[in-house]
């Protein structure tokens, strides 16, 4: 790829980004981080009103940030958060 990567932990289910990174290590750092929370706490606590009953689920996009608008290179499903715990997509 040329240009420069963004990575954003997008929450798919609700369209909220929930950071950006310069690099995909710090991005999965934070993903491991917030796996480790309890569900119904911020970040994992889904912003609907049935939040009980629904999760997160983390998505790591990779932006061209040389583009304009930026440019998606790729989205890649990592990490479903709900009720019943973490629950990692990737290997």
């Amino acid at each position: 790829m040329t240009g420069y990567a963004m990575f954003v932990i997008e929450d798919e289910l609700h369209s909220e980004t929930t950071g950006q990174f310069s690099s995909r290590e710090e991005a999965m750092m934070e993903l491991r981080r917030v796996a480790a929370l309890p569900w119904d706490a911020v970040p994992n606590q889904a912003p609907c009103r049935s939040w009980q009953t629904c999760g997160r689920s983390y998505e790591l996009v990779e932006y061209d940030t040389e583009a304009t608008p930026w440019r998606e290179v790729s989205r890649e499903r990592i990490l479903d958060i709900s009720s019943a715990g973490p629950r990692w997509l990737i290997g």
